[in-house]
């Protein structure tokens, strides 16, 4: 029986808090160690986590989920960490601006974070002065099933995937002397570089024809109400709640963008990583569980349930359960059920395990946008930040084959465009719409 099937039966039987905390903890991650290394070579982590504490943080968004469900089924506690901590942020800012002081001056170690921001950070190209905090990325919680949504006024329009239709109604606007206001959640993040891509395959510069703003998830659909924004991109269950209220259209989903794609991750401050090596593969074998939980589709309703709670999202469960199963409301009287659009958690382990290859996407594409140095040595950036071989070793631990590769190979775009992650160079000189400059 894998570790994978092993960790499923587990919850599946509904162990109870208190009888996980009962079975030794310790012990788990002791056989963990012996699994992973053959005669307990790993003296310190055979002798259990370092700390039994981690603070951890989460924005109110779906793909925080196996963070949040590795707390409310006591799965930290089951691998040696019964005084983790998961605490909401305000905004993207604020994890940025926690993650930078670190828990032991009243920050966070760690946090569910926009897969570029590690990257950003650990540049010091988003830190006051910009000082350099170096970041690790662990695993990524989650593909697709973000939402890029559009102001109810141009629901009129045949506006999809292909943003085109908008080009010529935003230049109206502005040529009226209006602002076109095109809301995503942080400079760099995963939402910009969605709704950036979004907007450039349908020849609307996001520099030039609009202003982009940056409005944290929560604030999405009050901001649109009012009328502060004409298109945004945000995770769920946002998008969903939108449109729910009548307020506006949902687009396309981001995996319509790009098929399987990466989103969030979890990252840590290297100087935890390095002080803590046990309690970060702990760490990680709790989330990599809660990741397992979170993909069955029995588990779905229950999940929906524990994130709508007042102490995590608040908000309906109805608002995120249908996307949390692939059933997408556009809004404008479409609805699709059963997609493949629904967010993924875990699969056979591809999803959780950090492709390097997804990350040097993202480094190219803040390339493209001028947030790093077109001299960028992007392989090297990445080995830096990507820490796939911690994955790895969680992985033995708990019986699960990792990929053979840190690649996934060439990526394709809905617009045809082909990512090569070993000329990222080639993919930069197929853009129309870039900032780099020859």
């Amino acid at each position: 029986m894998t570790g994978s099937k092993r960790g499923a039966d587990a919850l599946k039987a509904g162990l109870s808090r208190r009888a996980m905390l009962k079975g030794t903890a310790t012990a788990a991650v002791i056989a963990a160690a012996k699994t992973l290394v053959p005669g307990g070579a790993s003296v310190a982590w055979a002798a259990g986590p370092e700390t039994t504490k981690a603070v951890l943080g989460y924005i109110a968004l779906t793909d925080a989920a196996p963070l949040i469900v590795a707390k409310e089924k006591g799965l930290f506690a089951k691998y040696g960490l019964p005084d983790v901590e998961v605490l909401k942020q305000a905004s993207w800012g604020a994890t940025r601006d926690n993650l930078v002081l670190g828990s032991q001056a009243n920050g966070i170690d760690g946090a569910h974070i926009l897969t570029p921001m590690p990257y950003l950070i650990s540049a010091g190209k988003v830190t006051q002065n910009n000082v350099p905090v170096p970041m690790s990325i662990l695993a990524r919680l989650n593909y697709d099933c973000q939402g890029i949504s559009v102001a109810k006024e141009y629901e009129g329009l045949k506006v999809g995937v292909d943003a085109s239709a908008l080009k010529e109604a935003f230049a109206k606007k502005r040529a009226e002397g209006k602002d076109v206001k095109v809301a995503m959640t942080f400079p760099g993040g995963t939402h910009d570089l969605w709704i950036r891509y979004w907007l450039a395959a349908g020849g609307i510069d996001p520099d030039k024809d609009v202003s982009t703003i940056v409005v944290p998830p929560p604030q999405m659909v009050a901001n649109m109400k009012v009328g502060n924004m004409d298109a945004f991109c945000v995770g769920e269950p946002w998008n969903e709640q939108l449109v729910n209220q009548g307020i506006g259209f949902t687009a396309c989903t981001t995996g319509e963008v790009w098929a399987r794609h990466p989103e969030k991750a979890l990252s840590m401050r290297s100087a935890w990583v390095e002080k803590n090596p046990a309690a970060t593969r702990a760490l990680l074998m709790a989330v990599m569980e809660a990741q397992q939980w979170c993909e069955a589709m029995a588990n779905k309703e229950e999940l929906a349930t524990i994130l709508g709670k007042r102490q995590w999202f608040n908000v309906p469960p109805a608002d995120i359960i249908g996307r949390l199963k692939g059933d997408i409301n556009y809004g404008r009287g479409r609805k699709e059920t059963g997609t493949n659009l629904l967010m993924k958690f875990w699969e056979d382990g591809t999803v959780s395990y950090p492709f390097k290859s997804h990350d040097a996407w993202f480094v190219t594409e803040d390339i493209r946008w001028g947030k790093f140095d077109p001299k960028t040595d992007v392989k090297a950036f990445v080995d830096k930040v990507n820490r796939e071989d911690i994955w790895r070793e969680a992985a033995k631990a708990l019986g699960i084959k990792a990929p053979d590769s840190t690649s996934r190979g060439k990526e394709t775009f809905f617009d045809g465009k082909v990512f090569d992650p070993d000329n990222p160079t080639a993919y930069l000189a197929s853009l129309a719409i870039t900032r780099i400059t020859a």
